[in-house]
């Protein structure tokens, strides 16, 4: 996994991560280097870490984030998937069974949402707004809850899984918890509804 510095502009420029760099250097006060340069003291880590390290440090937005990390690890454009099936079909085994049944008993609850891909990640939307994500590591997936400090509102709930400011990690043979699921995203409609 190599650092990339330099700004790749596609001829189209759409999907090109680097259309992001100049509002980032704007909004977050550093340049390029100094962000790609936090990312590389990280070492090896995985994409999920690299994003918490931008989201819950420096306080980077999702897309942000997204875009310095993917760069950072050589993909200079996104990569886009047709379909929410597509994606989560490529997810391997365990990953996707379990995604499915966690997107199946949320829509079910709440059939209003939109599956959709958002930042390779599948999501659910209501509108405009994004009301959870979920994404793929090697031994668990994160769970990415929108809305204000939305983990800090279950953490009783949350006990026993591993936490950060704004996601949470469920191991891949979890017994999935339709309670608290249903708790969070109706906390999050209630925000925006």
């Amino acid at each position: 996994m190599g650092t990339n510095n330099k700004a790749h502009i596609s001829p189209s420029g759409e999907n090109d991560r680097a259309k992001h760099f100049p509002k980032i250097e704007e909004k977050y006060g550093r340049p390029m280097a100094y962000w790609f340069a936090q990312l590389s003291e990280l070492g090896d880590a995985k994409y999920p870490d690299q994003i918490s390290l931008l989201r819950e440090k420096f306080e980077f937005t999702q897309a942000h984030a997204n875009a310095v990390v993917m760069y950072h690890r050589g993909s200079t454009t996104t990569r886009r998937h047709d379909s929410v099936d597509e994606l989560l079909s490529s997810l391997g085994q365990q990953h996707e069974k379990l995604t499915r049944e966690i997107l199946n008993v949320i829509t079910q609850k709440f059939p209003q949402l939109e599956p959709v891909v958002a930042w390779n990640q599948p999501m659910l939307k209501y509108g405009k707004d994004y009301v959870i994500g979920i994404s793929a590591s090697k031994n668990h997936l994160t769970i990415g809850p929108w809305g204000n400090d939305v983990v800090g509102q279950f953490s009783a709930e949350l006990e026993g899984l591993k936490t950060n400011k704004k996601t949470f990690q469920v191991p891949l043979n979890w017994k999935i918890n339709k309670t608290l699921l249903h708790r969070i995203v109706q906390f999050r409609l209630n925000e925006i509804t």
